[in-house]
This record gives C-alpha cells, structure tokens and sequence, in this order.
C-alpha cells in the first residue's frame, strides 16, 4: 500500500494528499528510509534514461560529454538541445528524418513560446537525444536502424540485458513509453539499487555516462527546470524524473534516492527532494511551495517524512 508522503495544508487543515512509494538508500547500501510498497511493480518511465545509456556505450557508442548527457535527458526542446541531437545523428551518417520516437512540441516555456504554431517534431520532442543514441549505437554495430525500437531488437535486449543486471530483477512486463521505445516495470527499490550501482562501481561505463550528466546538467532538462536547477544546487548530485511522477538521485558516496507518487503529479518534486536531502545531511535553499490565499501565504505543500 502506498502511504502519505507529502500534503498541503491551508490554515491548519489539510487540504490535499500525494501518496506514494520513497526509498533512502545509505552510503553503505543499507535502507536509510522506506516508505510505501517500493517492491511493487511500477513503470520508471524516463527516470532510468541514464541505464539506458549505459547500454548504449557498453555497445560501442561514443559520444562527447554534452551529447551523451542528452542521451541520458528528458530535455526542454530548446535550440541547442536539438542543435545537439542533430549532432548525434550527423556523427552516425543520419538524419533527423531517422527519428522514430513520437513527434511532441518543445516542454522548456521559453522554448515552446517561440515554436508558435509550427507542427510537433521528433526532434523537438524530450526524448529525441536518446532516440538519436540509440541510432547511433545501432550504426556502430551495423544494426538495423528501422527497427531499432522492437523488442527484440539487439538494441533492446541490451537495454534489457543492462537494466537486469543494474537492478538485479528481469522485467516482469514490458510495454510501450511515450515516446515508443519498449518501457520495462521494475520496482521503486530496484531503480534506486540501479542509482548506487552506477555511482560506485568502477565501470568505466558508468563513470563516462554519470560524469557527462554531472558535467551538463543543462543537458538533462533545461536551465530553470526540476532536474537541471537540483543538479546546479548540490554538486554531485545527479537526479533524474520520469513521466507519471518518478523520481532518481543519487550521490557521489552511493546514497541513491527514488520514489513514485501514485497520483502521477509532479508538484511536490521540490519539497520531496528538499526533504529526502535533509535526510542525508543536505539542506538545500528554496523549493518551499506556499499555499496562498488573498495574495498572503496561509499554509504550505511539505513532505511528510
């Protein structure tokens, strides 16, 4: 069962709860906190882009920092984050007509101001810089490139291959995101297990995917937004969401952080994270969501634990 993880409260009463599943992982890989079923099934959805990536390298893809940390990202769909998957595509002999993920407009406001009216594109859309790795990574082993997004693809199986191994669970069911690449369920558990994995284990793979995202948190969302202004708060701290309210941290030491908000609403990621941080000895400025009434604060949106 799910439990309260965070609420808000106008003048003393609550007014509204998100329920959930949060896990706290220490340093030394024993539970710090858990709350909720983090053993039940769930999709992660983007919040496991970076195990994907890692796949993709461990394939043979070799990108520079800044394009494998758009791999890795749900990005706002600005100039340059399509500047930089065209950049993928290019490297591989491509095009953006090679794009197969699902056409959507720009997520980052300013960017999606200025689109106006234009049509949606796939190179536009969040998950074009891992679509683009995943061409890339196809060209580099002679993959068929119109298929890539089949389940049985060799693509795929070493994503699923990669995925079992970081979480030590095999999927149980396998379905479609968004964005039309095969999305595996896994548990709230196992995706932070996958989190501490890829921070202490010497892979070369890991450090290469972790330190290009460390490096471009710009890359990871857009600057202003969720994941990338976390990412700017606290060094070494690499987080990462997914759609239907998902979320992925972790630190330098192995102290990973995830949850799943069972309402898919992602307003409480700010006073999530601002508490689940405290939890290891890190306070962070701001993300206190006011409850206003009349234009004057009369309560708050705070986490519960």
């Amino acid at each position: 069962m799910s439990v309260v993880l965070a609420q808000l409260v106008r003048s003393g009463l609550i007014e509204s709860v998100h329920s959930g599943h949060l896990i706290l992982i220490s340093a030394d890989g024993s539970d710090l906190l858990v709350l909720g079923d983090v053993d039940a099934e769930m999709y992660p959805r983007s919040a496991i882009k970076s195990l994907q990536a890692a796949a993709m390298v461990r394939s043979g893809l070799t990108l520079n920092d800044e394009q494998l940390a758009l791999v890795c990202a749900s990005h706002g769909g600005t100039s340059r984050h399509q500047e930089v998957a065209l950049e993928i595509l290019k490297s591989a002999g491509l095009a953006e007509s090679d794009l197969q993920n699902t056409p959507d407009f720009p997520m980052d406001r300013n960017a999606r101001t200025a689109w106006g009216d234009k049509p949606a594109t796939s190179l536009a859309a969040n998950c074009s810089g891992k679509h683009a790795g995943m061409l890339a990574t196809c060209v580099v082993n002679g993959w068929d490139t119109k298929t890539y997004r089949d389940t049985n693809h060799p693509l795929q199986i070493a994503i699923a291959n990669e995925i079992k191994e970081l979480t030590g669970q095999p999927a149980n069911r396998i379905s479609v995101d968004g964005c039309g690449a095969p999305l595996f369920s896994m548990s709230t558990r196992s995706i932070a297990v996958a989190a501490r994995k890829m921070r202490i284990n010497p892979d070369p793979v890991f450090v290469k995917v972790i330190n290009a995202c460390l490096k471009h948190p710009e890359m990871i969302f857009a600057e202003g937004a969720f994941d990338t202004r976390m990412m700017r708060a606290v060094p070494g701290l690499f987080v990462k969401g997914g759609a239907e309210s998902v979320m992925l941290a972790s630190l330098a030491d192995g102290s990973a952080i995830a949850w799943k908000i069972s309402d898919g609403g992602n307003r409480v990621n700010g006073p999530m994270m601002k508490a689940a941080l405290m939890k290891f000895g890190i306070n962070i400025e701001g993300e206190v969501v006011d409850v206003l009434g009349g234009g004057t604060v009369v309560g708050s949106l705070s986490a519960t634990f």
